[in-house]
């Protein structure tokens, strides 16, 4: 086959991948509003065959009905296992830092990375890789830059080695990487980011979230001692969430610096965060945004909390005593080719994050 023919098969492949997110979309719409039946099924007709339309209606109900209910059940219930000991207990936090341990380099300052929702294991993405070795390259030598913490998930390990669970995420993630179906692939990432969404959710809930908050700032303690960590060196530790990681920085915060007995910054790049977590003990939070980001800005409208109109939400009696750091970065979208991670914006946002270090270090 021909370079040119190559390109056209590409070209088709990547058209009927399109044409099948399209009636997935429309085949979620109807299930949840239940209006305008006759109006979608006519406009998805015009796209579509009727076999593959009935296909697509099959595997949207399915996923709606059943993975996304089963996805939501476990992403609530493991959290409520772990806290009752039902997965061998909750570590003592008193035995946390117990004796000073080695670190060679003498960090003093420890920035803590945590991704947005597509994170589905330790390791993360090209584009995101490549954003932090130009942030760890950016750094002072006394800071230590945190990476491979996953923050929707509460044991130490990944999704992928859960004791209870590794059956059925290994299978998903096989499913999502290997499958011939671009179809399939693409259902098995949505349950994966549904996963993690709820998670998001849990942590801005006022009732059931500081249990969620405090097992991930558990977890991130345990990481940072394993790495030499110690309250009696180190200056601070800084939480550097994107998109919905900004959520999980907020809400672990207040329980973090707690546990580790230092000083907790926190610095959100499009964040997408409520505003309910307890910032009372915090004092520096930044907030490094796009001027074309809708996700962060839908984020504000969706979390009331944030909205002037709620004075006594935790988010506005915070900034009445705290100073709030906002920074824009001009032409910046929340992801994709102008997003925070791209070539374009990459070093301006590491620039910022670097300038705020500075402004608040001790």
């Amino acid at each position: 086959m021909t370079i040119g023919g190559e390109a056209i098969q590409h070209q088709r492949h990547q058209l009927r991948l399109l044409r099948r997110a399209v009636a997935l979309l429309l085949c979620m719409a109807i299930v949840i509003a239940a209006l305008g039946v006759t109006a979608i099924r006519r406009d998805a007709d015009a796209l579509l065959h009727q076999d593959v339309l009935s296909e697509l209606l099959l595997w949207g109900a399915v996923l709606v009905v059943v993975v996304v209910a089963l996805v939501g059940t476990y992403s609530v219930m493991a959290d409520f296992l772990f806290w009752e000991g039902w997965l061998n207990g909750l570590p003592n936090p008193a035995h946390l830092f117990a004796a000073p341990t080695a670190d060679d380099q003498g960090h003093r300052h420890y920035l803590v990375y945590l991704d947005g929702i597509h994170q589905s294991e330790e390791c993360h993405p090209p584009r995101v890789s490549e954003f932090l070795e130009t942030l760890e390259e950016a750094i002072e030598a006394d800071a230590l830059l945190v990476k491979g913490i996953e923050a929707y998930t509460i044991m130490p390990v990944g999704l992928r080695a859960t004791a209870y669970a590794r059956w059925f995420w290994e299978r998903l993630f096989a499913l999502q990487e290997h499958h011939p179906n671009g179809f399939v692939r693409f259902l098995c990432a949505f349950c994966v980011q549904a996963n993690n969404v709820i998670k998001v959710g849990i942590s801005s809930d006022r009732r059931y979230g500081p249990v969620m908050n405090y097992e991930l700032a558990l977890k991130i303690a345990r990481r940072l001692e394993a790495i030499g960590f110690h309250p009696s060196r180190a200056a601070r530790v800084v939480l550097v969430g994107y998109s919905g990681g900004g959520e999980m920085a907020i809400g672990t915060a207040a329980m973090l610096q707690k546990l580790c007995h230092v000083p907790v910054q926190v610095i959100t790049v499009c964040g997408v965060f409520s505003g309910n977590g307890d910032l009372s003990s915090v004092d520096h939070v930044a907030m490094v945004v796009g001027s074309r980001d809708p996700v962060a800005a839908l984020g504000r409208l969706a979390y009331p909390g944030r909205l002037p109109l709620l004075p006594l939400s935790n988010w506005n009696r915070w900034q009445r005593t705290r100073s709030l750091h906002r920074i824009s970065i001009e032409g910046m979208n929340h992801n994709g080719a102008s997003g925070p991670f791209s070539v374009a914006y990459r070093a301006k946002v590491v620039r910022e994050i670097v300038r705020e270090l500075e402004l608040t270090s001790a």
